[in-house]
């Protein structure tokens, strides 16, 4: 089982210098189809997460998921063995995210994901394998920012649980007395999920997973902040394009009625 969801499934296939390059390199095509495929405001955040990937990215000359590729070569090699894409679907996590964070702290979370761009060794990664440090780590960002704490952390702990409980379901087997016989399974997770993993292990139930899986509707004033952004960027798209128009072109259909003007568009 590891900690990935359909989604995030391509780090799988991969090769560390592809991923290296891509990481490293953002352009217009990759801005765009962020947008396309999860919204303005869904997609803005997830190219900040990328931004902040490929800045470990260059600081660490590591390429992000190099743990899931290794246990996903790891795992053919044992016959019958399957792997398990264990996490919940990422678009699901931002979505929970942006909900449950106001318009306010969705500006303050951008800007320090923008800025906060400070130089990071191997020798402090290894720090952060302690488990006391780990824990500090989790609590100052809990201050700082409960709700992300909340829905990336505290809510994804409880659904690898589940899934490498779902995992471990015992398997049929009609050479043994009883019609089953245990799993084994190998569970490949960042190490801050580690201790909320341990914690939930006997007690996260199909019930407990359902709320985790709804996206809440968005509230009145993001519902207008969405729309006015829209018609923002839209009227500066016209103005930019009205700016490009050649003066003589400009003059014609300011000078002519709104009839006049169409039907000089249409024929010219």
């Amino acid at each position: 089982m590891v900690e990935l969801c359909r989604r995030r499934a391509n780090i799988l296939a991969l090769d560390e210098k592809t991923i290296l390059e891509e990481s490293r390199n953002m352009n217009l095509e990759k801005v765009r189809d962020a947008i396309r495929q999860n919204g303005l405001v869904q997609g803005v955040m997830y190219l900040l997460l990328l931004s902040m990937s490929a800045h470990l990215t260059k600081e660490l000359g590591m390429a992000p998921g190099g743990e899931f590729r290794r246990a996903f070569s790891e795992a053919k090699k044992v016959p019958g063995c399957l792997i398990h894409l264990g996490d919940r679907p990422i678009q699901i996590t931002l979505q929970r995210v942006l909900a449950s964070l106001s318009l306010w702290q969705k500006l303050r979370v951008a800007w320090y994901m923008l800025t906060s761009k400070e130089p990071i060794s191997k020798e402090e990664v290894e720090k952060c394998k302690q488990r006391d440090l780990l824990e500090e780590m989790l609590a100052e960002m809990t201050g700082e920012f409960p709700a992300l704490s909340t829905v990336f952390v505290k809510e994804r702990d409880m659904y690898l649980a589940y899934s490498l409980r779902l995992a471990a379901t015992p398997l049929q087997d009609p050479k043994s007395p009883s019609g089953m016989k245990p799993s084994v399974v190998v569970g490949v997770v960042g190490i801050g999920h580690v201790p909320g993993i341990v914690e939930n292990w006997e007690k996260i139930s199909d019930a407990d997973i359902t709320p985790l899986l709804i996206v809440p509707e968005p509230s009145l004033a993001a519902k207008v902040f969405r729309h006015t952004l829209k018609i923002s960027v839209l009227s500066l798209a016209l103005w930019g394009c009205w700016r490009l128009l050649p003066s003589s072109f400009k003059s014609t259909l300011t000078s002519q009625r709104p009839l006049d003007w169409l039907n000089h568009i249409f024929t010219h």
